[in-house]
């Protein structure tokens, strides 16, 4: 009768201590898949939120190099009556037709102006080492030239902000692969798939540990709430 008892009570705690892991496997299963889940949809709102802002800096950047590109065209332009007006004063000049060749000078535009006036001054015609015309001066300047450089600098700092974003969402999106196999271990652990206690406890924690380092390298990343 004692050995019948004593094989009852061994029975009972057994059976005490398999429902305790099963509750305990139930509860922490709960509470990563809870976790898993919030941490999931947060990464996909991010991800969302980094394209956008990836779309928005490329719209951007095309717009800075079409205005670059106007810039550039009429800095272009505005070379070539430069040119044309030197040339055209420089045969008056050589002419010597000096009513003709102050009609061309005074036509010039004030951007072209110093740039002349410096390269007189070098006394072209008795120096070897002056430069061979006034575009070949320091002080020739446009400042359509100027802009054009500027808005191409905004353009390639929209196009870096651009690549930035996309990166920021992808590493969002690998964030929810990381997230969905925690889901997938914690639904392979609390199924019927094994019968081991210690092999559902291990696939929790390789669950759970996957999802405590995503959340801290997750962590790391900025978040963007607007567009």
């Amino acid at each position: 009768m004692r050995r019948v008892g004593t094989t009852g009570n061994a029975g009972g705690d057994e059976g005490s201590a398999t429902n305790r892991h099963a509750r305990t496997i139930e509860i922490v299963s709960a509470v990563v898949l809870s976790l898993a889940a919030v941490a999931t949809a947060w990464c996909s709102y991010q991800s969302t939120r980094w394209h956008g802002v990836q779309a928005n800096s490329y719209a951007s950047a095309s717009a800075k190099r079409l205005e670059a590109s106007r810039a550039s065209t009429e800095a272009g332009q505005l070379r070539q009556i430069d040119i044309t007006l030197f040339t055209q004063w420089l045969d008056a000049f050589a002419l010597e037709r000096g009513e003709l060749a102050t009609f061309y000078r005074e036509r010039f535009r004030d951007e072209f102006q110093p740039a002349f006036q410096a390269w007189v001054a070098t006394r072209p015609r008795v120096n070897p080492d002056a430069p061979k015309s006034p575009f070949a001066m320091p002080e020739y300047k446009l400042a359509a030239d100027a802009r054009a450089a500027r808005l191409d600098e905004e353009a390639e700092a929209f196009s870096a902000q651009a690549r930035q974003a996309n990166q920021r969402a992808d590493n969002y999106v690998l964030g929810v692969v990381l997230f969905a196999l925690s889901l997938f271990f914690v639904g392979v652990s609390t199924g019927r798939f094994f019968s081991s206690h210690r092999v559902r406890l291990a696939l929790l924690g390789v669950a759970v540990v996957l999802l405590e380092r995503t959340a801290v390298w997750i962590g790391t990343f900025p978040v963007n709430f607007s567009v």
